[in-house]
């Protein structure tokens, strides 16, 4: 404090000195400058008289007067004998601040609440834990603000608000400035564990309005991809040396300086092209500087975090401390204490040190606070008056007994229906540099879309280079959907899950044989088939996985004969003329045994075969089959001819393959010809069928329900419906139950008398015999409805043997149909009749011991049992 008391006094004298300028001004310079301003005075107010002005609308927000303050606790409307005392030791520091340092602006410490009760700001935040996992990191709970909040402005951009609402009215109404912003996330990120403060302060024009259009989109930007070194083999002792490399290395070195020079120039010009339009479209901000913000701080130490950095609460972006966007701090607070930065921010906040135990640096309020001061240097302890610590001592003791009192808060809840909504109205629009990010809540969306990035090529945003939109909740599986209008490829992302498996289908047209490639999840197919490439002539296959080791499988197609739909592959196949294989070494065989590449070159009636090499030969084996019809125009069987096989062993065997052998492998190698063909139709009519699948889930988007969402769930609901009716009848059940059987009987006798035991008897009597009529008469009614039943069958029956002869099939189906349901009533009804027989002696006794033991006449009763 001795520091700014230096600071005050030398502003004063300076002060003092522009006045005693002013007076001795001359008097005529005086006059000719009060002419002058008089004369532009009216020249300014003819011009202001010509401008119309159009008064813009305001935005619509809550107001004091739309907030139900009689539904709010205690807490808000009225302040506790602490917090009283708290508001008083926040006006005298507020007040020796406003002395010291007349040239800063007035703290923010207790503007008032809904209720128009001043509270203080640190008593505002209230730490809360919520119960989602998703809100467990600072990254997402910045992200649930930005998105649930809508951003109001401050009603002064020069100076903070005089309210400052509960974080529950905030997410009631889900509007608020960058306080009520920043106080929701900071109580957020207090209640996760991080070391988090609120901060009052300066920022850009851009950060205070949420303008985002000079920013980057965080979701165009690609991650850096880590490469991998290749581990090197060693050299092979006896390996051939490659050729020398004769071209020259200097000119290889220049042509790639070249290149890189023509390539940085090329980004130079377009930057500093986008640099000069956005200085075009950038208006210098005559409040730079100025603008009151509010956002959070995070430092480090808990939670992990590494270093210190700043949270904007409207956009939910991380900043370093040494960012642009922020021009200055007035002071900052959390929920136990309240610091005044006493740093100069000429530099913005570069030079910043967030050391809030030092007392030269950060002005606290409370002295109580969990900072560890600094150590005084010797110097500064031996410059300190001894006395005045001894005077002092005792007033710091009683101050360091006064702690931060409890928030005034409720506890801060989020409904799963407002943390599924998310954004107000469960839509949201943000605009970036050269992007636009659209965002919708679950299931709002018939489509299942739930967010659409759209970005441009230009500034302006007119001209679309893609559009990325990501789904949840398909039943298709569907997960992320990338369009690029300039190429026109469209490439569909898919979750585990898909009936075919499939994980990408990239292509420019959903109809057949075209450009597309398909990528499937390998585990999850009995064919291991990873990726299928096609084109109009060809197709590509890879496997993994497999137990024949079919690593790849190229198939070449020729044209159609006839000239029928592209859909019709399985009438009229195109035809096969070159099939490629390729297989992965199989260990269990020789080398010169195992096939690595096979071909069918059908056309020309040839099968091509290439082994794998072994590690100690620079060539491998090959065999190539030249097979004809198995005969003649005569209808005589052709003889295998040597001629018939050509080879090439690295190491000839000392006996040469038998024709006989030859023979027998070249018709196997037929019957693979022949699976390898039919396996490739079958491709074809997969991929028609994950077209036609495609367009159908296309067109009827269809949604799953989590059997947990018993809102949206049809079934659950029907079955909790179902539940609560039979609650309902239970209930109706036990309450006739709990009727008094007596009551008929005994509203016969005279009211207020006493029960002999005459009466007790004949009361007993008359229940008894009421009881067996009335099972008497269900037992008549059950055999009186099946008798009816059966009479009605008979004469069916006979109608039916009568007209027999005459009856159409239509009559003979309804006399069926008739005959089967009164079969079903008559046998219902005997089961209730033979039930009926059985349950009723057991009643009639259970009513009997009921009426024996019955308080009002069980001591009447007692001689008769």
């Amino acid at each position: 404090m001795e520091v700014l008391k230096e600071k005050v006094e030398e502003e004063e004298e300076a002060e003092r000195a522009e006045r005693a300028e002013k007076m001795m001004r001359p008097l005529e310079v005086q006059k000719e400058d009060t002419t002058r301003t008089q004369e532009m005075l009216r020249d300014l107010e003819r011009k202001l008289s010509e401008i119309e002005v159009s008064i813009p609308e305001k935005p619509s927000t809550f107001t004091k007067d739309a907030i139900d303050t009689s539904k709010l606790p205690l807490s808000y409307q009225s302040n506790t004998p602490k917090e009283e005392h708290l508001l008083q030791v926040a006006d005298n520091f507020s007040r020796q601040y406003s002395h010291l340092c007349p040239d800063r602006v007035p703290l923010f410490l207790y503007p008032v609440n809904e209720c128009k009760v001043p509270k203080f700001v640190s008593t505002t935040i209230r730490p809360t834990l919520m119960p989602y996992p998703e809100l467990y990191n600072w990254d997402t709970c910045a992200q649930f603000v930005s998105d649930f909040l809508s951003a109001v402005p401050l009603p002064d951009p020069l100076k903070p608000p005089s309210y400052l609402y509960s974080p529950t009215v905030v997410l009631k109404y889900q509007e608020g400035n960058c306080f009520d912003f920043s106080t929701l996330l900071c109580s957020m990120l207090l209640g996760a564990g991080y070391d988090a403060y609120c901060v009052y302060g300066y920022g850009s024009q851009d950060l205070c309005h949420m303008d985002l259009t000079r920013e980057v989109c965080p979701l165009t930007v690609k991650p850096k991809e880590m490469v991998k070194e290749e581990e090197k083999a060693p050299p092979k002792k006896y390996a051939v040396k490659p050729p020398r490399d004769l071209t020259s290395r200097f000119e290889w070195e220049q042509e790639i300086k070249r290149q890189e020079a023509v390539k940085a120039e090329e980004e130079r010009r377009l930057k500093q092209g986008e640099r000069l339009a956005e200085q075009e479209s950038a208006k210098t901000d005559p409040l730079h500087g100025l603008r009151v913000h509010s956002w959070v701080l995070v430092l480090s130490g808990k939670r992990e975090v590494p270093e210190s950095f700043f949270i904007d609460p409207f956009t939910a972006r991380s900043y370093s401390t040494q960012d642009d966007h922020f021009l200055g701090i007035e002071s900052l607070w959390n929920h136990k204490n309240y610091w005044i930065n006493m740093q100069d921010c000429w530099n913005c906040c570069k030079d910043l040190v967030f050391d809030l135990g030092d007392p030269v640096r950060w002005e606290y309020l409370l002295l109580e606070t969990d900072k560890p001061l600094l150590s005084l240097t010797e110097e500064e302890d031996d410059g300190t008056n001894d006395d005045d610590d001894a005077e002092n001592l005792g007033k710091e003791d009683e101050d360091k007994s006064f702690d931060m009192p409890c928030s005034w808060v409720e506890q801060i809840e989020i409904s799963p229906e407002a943390f599924e909504t998310r954004c107000p109205n469960g839509k949201k629009v943000m605009q970036y540099k050269r992007a636009r990010l659209e965002k919708w809540a679950p299931h709002l969306d018939n489509s299942g879309l739930v967010r659409r990035l759209t970005t441009y090529e230009d500034l302006e945003c007119t001209k679309t280079l893609e559009i990325k939109e990501w789904f949840q909740n398909r039943e298709d599986m569907l997960e992320l959907k990338h369009i690029n209008k300039v190429t026109g490829l469209n490439i569909d992302y898919f979750k585990p899950g898909h009936p075919q498996a499939l994980r990408a289908h990239s292509y420019t047209s959903m109809q057949p044989e075209m450009d597309r490639v398909m990528e499937f999840y390998e585990t999850a197919r009995v064919d291991g088939l990873i990726k299928r490439e096609e084109t109009p002539r060809t197709m590509t296959e890879h496997y993994q996985g497999r137990p024949d080791l079919l690593s790849y499988r190229h198939v070449n197609f020729g044209p159609r004969i006839k000239k029928l739909a592209l859909n019709s592959a399985e009438s009229n196949p195109r035809p096969v003329v070159k099939i490629t294989e390729r297989f992965f070494r199989n260990p269990v065989k020789p080398a010169d045994e195992d096939v690595a590449e096979r071909v069918f070159l059908i056309l020309d009636e040839r099968i091509q075969l290439r082994y794998h090499c072994r590690e100690d030969h620079l060539t491998a084996s090959k065999c190539e089959f030249l097979w004809r019809t198995e005969g003649d125009s005569k209808g005589n069987k052709i003889i295998m001819t040597p001629d018939m096989c050509l080879s090439f062993e690295v190491e000839p065997m000392e006996h040469t393959k038998k024709l006989l052998y030859q023979y027998e492998a070249m018709m196997k190698l037929k019957n693979e010809e022949k699976l390898a063909r039919h396996q490739a139709w079958e491709s074809e009519l997969e991929v028609l069928e994950i077209l036609k699948l495609r367009e159908e889930q296309e067109e009827a988007h269809v949604l799953t329900i989590s059997i947990y969402d018993t809102k949206r769930n049809e079934k659950s609901k029907e079955y909790r419906e179902a539940m609560e009716r039979v609650m309902h009848e239970e209930h109706l059940w036990q309450a006739e139950a709990q009727l008094d059987y007596l009551a008929p009987f005994l509203a016969q006798l005279p009211p207020g008398e006493k029960l002999t035991r005459w009466q007790a008897v004949r009361l007993k009597d008359e229940c008894l015999s009421d009881f067996k009529q009335r099972l008497i008469d269900k037992a008549n009614l059950i055999q009186a409805r099946f008798e009816k039943e059966t009479q009605e069958l008979q004469q069916q029956q006979q109608w039916y043997q009568e007209n027999q002869v005459t009856l159409t099939p239509e009559d003979e189906d309804l006399y069926l149909s008739y005959c089967s349901q009164a079969m079903f009533r008559i046998r219902v009804l005997e089961q209730r009749l033979n039930r009926h027989k059985e349950l009723a002696p057991l009643k009639y006794r259970a009513l009997e011991e009921k009426l024996y033991k019955d308080p009002r006449l069980v001591e009447l009763l007692q001689v008769f049992v």
